[in-house]
């Protein structure tokens, strides 16, 4: 359930491509520059609802598309929400965090969760690029971590015992991923040695 809800989380993303920086290509400028913070955000957020469009659109089950609504909770773009304090010279009281925040739900099954987990861990191992099991697992932990400190595993049937094996299976994925590779020696060229019976027989010519 939770490998197909997977596929169809991020469809409402095919409305505005290239809004999100997996589609942009390398070349391109990239789409948020000239926007203001909470138009960023509120572009980003969109991709939640417009996957809700599609999928009752498409008559997705109801189990699918909750995949779609859940998988970013009520977490905020953090990103954007930042630029905004900047932006109000590090006044937060002056940026509405509502104007950041996804609409929800926060998730209410395990494969959802697990789904909103997956969806951070990938995010930031890509950002982070961490080079060992230490920097992978501390990764894993802070995702999760922060997700249960932020409410988001309030409705959530997950025990200590499932967060924890979750955990391990995370970093078990990423080890193959981003598991640190050897500085091989370089190697002396290799000489050319004539076999002896070569060498007695050249002196016999």
């Amino acid at each position: 359930m939770t490998k197909v809800g997977a596929l169809f989380h991020d469809v409402g993303k095919a409305a505005n491509p290239l809004f999100f920086v997996e589609n942009q290509p390398p070349s391109q400028i990239d789409s948020h520059d000239d926007l203001k913070p909470q138009d960023s955000a509120q572009t980003i957020i969109r991709h939640v609802t417009d996957g809700l469009k599609l999928a009752r659109k498409h008559h997705l089950p109801r189990r699918l598309q909750d995949f779609i609504a859940e998988h970013h909770g009520t977490l905020i773009t953090r990103y954007q929400y930042n630029r905004a304090v900047q932006a109000a010279d590090g006044d937060k009281s002056k940026v509405d965090l509502a104007e950041f925040r996804y609409p929800g739900p926060a998730p209410r099954s395990k494969e959802t969760a697990l789904l909103m987990f997956a969806d951070g861990v990938e995010a930031r191992s890509r950002a982070e690029r961490p080079a060992n099991d230490d920097e992978v697992r501390i990764l894993v932990r802070s995702v999760i971590e922060n997700r249960q400190k932020d409410g988001q595993l309030d409705d959530a049937p997950l025990s200590q015992r499932d967060l924890a094996a979750i955990t391990e299976s995370f970093v078990s994925t990423l080890r193959v991923t981003y598991h640190p590779r050897l500085e091989y020696l370089k190697e002396a060229p290799a000489t050319l040695d004539v076999p002896t019976r070569h060498r007695s027989q050249e002196k016999t010519e």
